[in-house]
């Protein structure tokens, strides 16, 4: 802000003129304004949520002492008092963003604040599953009612946090198959923000916790052949990547590209976990019949995001050419024949790790081409935990252990240096 100091002075020298003056300090007063409005924002939301959660506390401290009727009645009162909010910032404060926020966060709480109570009341028998699934389905509409991304962010996180309760916590007795007609239900308010938002906070979260949801819950599809869901996983990973490096991913900075960040490290995650021998000797010791396989559940959804995954493959390959693909984009191809090869011979394991090493290798010469630490640094990691999980898998010398280690110490010290000079070089 001392440039706005410095300005009287500036244009009484001449340096700038009076026009040029007033239209840094006008640029300079929207942005504070702006960095205000969203810490109000946070403020706002926060600030509904503690005092949604307050009340209720209050009121579970008294709840006991309280008639029948008069525990209904308060098991309404969060709600109505919610929907009294939403209503005044919906027609008197609908251009009020912390309103919208605020108003739609302490409704959502209070949806199943007032499920809860009244269930507690009556003795409505249910487990922790269908009351998720209902609290879900009531506040589905309330984030395209009230225009709320914090609402659609909880209302991902509920609907996630719903299949794993459903799917892994009381597995097999249930199932969370609702849960990926709630995310497709949710999916065109986030393409309005992908639309109207492309810049904001907001849309920013919903890059991320979009594609996590997914990743969480894919595995809940999982039945008697959950070997296939490597190949579902990895194919899923490549598929989030390369939505990340389509035309409108790939302008954004890389902490609002989750798709990218998230397809490239699941994808290296499941390769280092495939790098081991337990997986392949539990592949090849099991029994599967063709006419089987082809009927569960794990096998069409590997081949739904695979041939996906190939569908987005040729399209990008056809608008950047295969001299612009990314190390990590094929991966998912490759690694099918791989796992066939799995099933029968030894061999998996091997191509598995030179994969990660020729990845990795890869990522550092794109690193040191784009002039890129994190890229070039991101590649010099991957060998070196590939390194640590040999570490434990292998008989090699303790001496020659140490070797590589003191190798790729020293390689990460002499690509940073080499890459830090080359830029005092060229600045």
């Amino acid at each position: 802000m001392s440039l706005l100091k410095d300005l009287p002075e500036l244009e009484k020298a001449g340096v700038i003129s009076s026009e040029t003056a007033a239209k840094i300090e006008a640029y300079y007063k929207s942005q504070h304004g702006s960095s205000t409005n969203k810490l109000f924002v946070v403020f706002g939301i926060l600030g509904a949520i503690l005092v949604g959660l307050g009340i209720i506390l209050i009121i579970a401290h008294n709840w006991d002492e309280l008639s029948k009727v008069s525990k209904t009645a308060i098991s309404f009162l969060p709600l109505l008092v919610g929907q009294f909010f939403c209503g005044f910032a919906l027609f008197k404060k609908k251009e009020s963003v912390t309103w919208r926020e605020s108003a739609s966060a302490f409704l959502f709480f209070a949806v199943g604040a007032s499920i809860s109570l009244v269930s507690q009341v009556y003795n409505i028998p249910g487990d922790i599953g269908s009351f998720l699934l209902t609290w879900m389905l009531l506040c589905l509409p309330l984030f395209y009612v009230m225009n709320s991304s914090t609402t659609s962010l909880l209302y991902l996180i509920g609907i996630t946090y719903y299949a794993c309760e459903t799917s892994y916590w009381n597995y097999p007795t249930t199932t969370s198959y609702p849960y990926w007609i709630l995310l497709l239900l949710a999916l065109p308010y986030y393409y309005l923000l992908l639309k109207n938002k492309p810049n904001s906070n907001f849309t920013s979260f919903h890059h991320w916790l979009v594609p996590l949801s997914v990743v969480i819950v894919l595995g809940t599809v999982a039945d008697k052949f959950e070997e296939l869901m490597f190949i579902a996983y990895i194919s899923l990973f490549g598929l989030i990547y390369l939505v990340g490096e389509s035309k409108f991913f790939a302008s954004q900075l890389s902490f609002r590209n989750g798709y990218r960040i998230l397809g490239s490290l699941g994808t290296i995650i499941c390769l280092l976990i495939l790098s081991f021998d337990d997986f392949w000797d539990h592949l090849r010791n099991k029994s599967f019949l063709l006419n089987e396989i082809i009927g569960s559940p794990e096998f069409i959804v590997s081949t739904i995001i695979s041939v996906a995954a190939i569908v987005l493959l040729y399209f990008h390959f056809k608008n950047k050419g295969a001299k612009n693909l990314k190390p990590i984009v094929p991966v998912f191809l490759t690694f099918i024949p791989i796992f066939i090869l799995g099933y029968y011979a030894p061999y998996a394991i091997l191509l598995v790790n030179i994969l990660i090493f020729l990845i990795a290798l890869q990522t550092i010469r794109v690193g040191a081409h784009q002039n890129h630490l994190g890229i070039l640094n991101y590649g010099l990691l991957t060998i070196a935990i590939l390194i640590i999980c040999r570490f434990f898998d292998s008989n090699l010398s303790y001496v020659l252990r140490g070797m590589l280690f003191v190798i790729v110490g020293a390689g990460f010290f002499f690509a940073n240096y080499w890459m830090l000079k080359k830029r005092k070089e060229h600045g």
